[in-house]
């Protein structure tokens, strides 16, 4: 699955300031504003109703096939009194030229994540809004609505190698939870949603924290299934994960 991105950045202006879109010009030949605007996309638009709670994405479907438009929302406290706005430090540390990159990096590196369509930011003085166009991974499922069904049905033990994969080329996701991972028809795992991920010298300590991140999450959503019971799938990741760190290793 190694691929490249043909990047393309384009600058616009708008009434408030400037604004700036990266996107890959074999997939989105020219790209104006709109493309992150739902209205835009009319009966096409639908919300994305199970993610994080924070109703800031959507489907949508183009000349690049199905995608995921997501607007960028502050999340915690803060987002009681800054719901979408971020300190301007520069238009690479913007949060979505900074997702567009990583996922284009990762798809070079052959790791199972989304294709970056679109990224843009809109600035207005110290402040930035951003927006983000993704592939969609058509008929997949997030662990987190599989954790509703028969917990045998995921594919556990591969969910740790893919995570082995992904630490091995020292990729730290932020935010590792059962949202964040998804399951495609064929049993395939993918990650998605890298807002502040990053690449990083692979050390044991992020490694543990990310595991233990995505177990507290699997608690957390586990519905009517028993914590013993989630526990051990949960074991089952690990299992899977330290088998592909040692055999990667070796």
């Amino acid at each position: 699955m190694t691929t490249t991105i043909a990047e393309s950045l384009q600058l616009l202006q708008h009434a408030d300031g400037e604004a700036a879109i990266v996107f890959d010009r074999a997939r989105l030949p020219q790209a104006g504003y709109g493309l992150f605007e739902p209205a835009a996309w009319g009966g096409e638009a639908r919300p994305v109703g199970e993610r994080g709670g924070r109703g800031a994405a959507w489907f949508v479907r183009g000349e690049f096939g199905e995608a995921v438009l997501r607007h960028y929302r502050r999340g915690g406290l803060v987002a009681r009194f800054n719901r979408d706005r971020y300190l301007w430090r520069g238009a690479d540390r913007t949060r979505s030229f900074a997702e567009f990159r990583l996922l284009a990096e990762l798809r070079g590196l052959g790791l199972p994540v989304p294709a970056p369509i679109a990224a843009g930011y809109r600035r207005r003085g110290l402040t930035y809004t951003a927006d983000i166009l993704v592939q969609r991974i058509p008929g997949a499922r997030s662990l987190a609505e599989l954790l509703g069904d028969d917990l045998d049905a995921p594919p556990w033990a591969r969910v740790g190698e893919v995570l082995a994969a992904f630490h091995r080329a020292g990729v730290c996701h932020a935010d590792l939870n059962a949202h964040n991972i998804l399951i495609d028809p064929e049993c395939a795992v993918w990650l998605i949603d890298f807002d502040r991920g990053r690449r990083r010298r692979v050390a044991d300590d992020w490694r543990h924290a990310n595991l233990r991140r995505l177990q507290r999450s699997l608690l957390k959503l586990r519905g009517i299934h028993a914590v013993e019971a989630v526990m051990r799938c949960h074991r089952v990741i690990v299992a899977g994960y330290e088998s592909a760190w040692a055999g990667e290793a070796a």
